[in-house]
């Protein structure tokens, strides 16, 4: 008679390779094959993987038939007003049946929690529209666990400086760049400071001569600052300057992405939250907002540089 596997202790909050390997009823060499593809939360102490007991135990519900976790969507990433407004109707249609919540990060920010399985969608913007598959995907694939995730596309979004409204006559961001006015920056990782950066070297000026009066984790955090009297411009969208009553200078259009594992796609909160984006109330919103194009909404992005599959 085989004798059972050891349980691993009851007060550990954390599981060695062995213990989670009995835990799991796996092999270690199995162990480090999910380690390795992203997929077992797992973290690395002085030389030596440990795994949080909380996590491995969600990750085995998550894996169940469908997702025993479907009852919430935790969307972390970057900020959109649209999207924001959306999450809302949908926390309310859902009421205490599930949760939904919102946690802006920044881009990179957003990627690295949805790599550590503490969120469940990211958005993304990372770069112009024409290039934006081939950019998103590029850092994307920077991240442990891409391989077993989807993006895709809410909509495009126009970008640029958003000004305060005595400030709209400045019709070029040289004219911005002249000493004298006061910037709110947004922190590293951030798709709009990225997007500045870009357009900031393509005219030869450099970001580090400008006046920096404070930095924003939001665009509606940047977009308030300025409207508050704190700073006269900051990187970030149109949408953002138009909620606040800002003025905008448009320095082109990008995409907005939403990276998810696919097993995430098909969950009934995700399909319900695309869906009231392109609902009419959410087109309302958007045409209100200004600065969006959602023709996209919905479209699946494959990965250009993906090795194709075999048949």
């Amino acid at each position: 008679m085989t004798a059972p596997s050891p349980k691993p202790p009851e007060a550990a909050p954390c599981l060695t390779v062995q213990e989670v390997a009995d835990y799991l009823r796996i092999s270690e060499k199995k162990v480090y094959e999910l380690i390795k593809a992203g997929s077992l939360p797992a973290t690395k102490v002085t030389g030596k993987w440990l795994f949080p007991r909380r996590l491995v135990d969600e990750w085995l519900l998550e894996s169940a038939h469908a997702g025993a976790l479907a009852d919430r969507l935790l969307v972390a990433g970057s900020d959109d007003p649209l999207l924001a407004t959306a999450l809302t109707w949908l926390a309310a249609d859902v009421g205490d049946a599930a949760l939904v919540a919102l946690s802006l990060t920044g881009t990179r920010g957003g990627l690295d929690l949805l790599s550590r399985g503490r969120a469940n969608v990211c958005g993304i913007h990372w770069g112009s529209s024409d290039a934006s598959d081939t950019q998103h995907w590029r850092l994307v694939r920077a991240f442990p666990g891409h391989p077993r995730w989807a993006l895709v596309r809410m909509a495009r979004r126009e970008q640029g400086v958003m000004l305060a409204p005595n400030l709209a006559g400045r019709g070029s961001l040289e004219a911005l760049a002249a000493p004298g006015l006061r910037w709110a920056m947004r922190q590293p990782g951030a798709g709009s400071q990225h997007f500045l950066r870009s357009r900031f070297h393509d005219l030869g000026l450099k970001l580090d001569t400008l006046t920096v009066a404070d930095v924003a984790l939001t665009e509606r955090h940047a977009a308030s600052l300025i409207a508050r009297g704190r700073a006269d411009c900051a990187p970030g969208v149109r949408s953002a300057a138009v909620e606040f009553g800002l003025a905008f200078l448009s320095l082109g259009w990008e995409s907005f992405d939403l990276v998810l594992p696919r097993s995430v796609y098909f969950r009934r909160l995700f399909q319900d939250l695309v869906a009231l984006i392109g609902s009419e109330r959410g087109r309302r919103l958007a045409a209100a907002l200004e600065g969006y194009d959602l023709g996209p909404l919905g479209q699946l992005v494959g990965d250009p540089d993906a090795a194709p599959r075999s048949s």
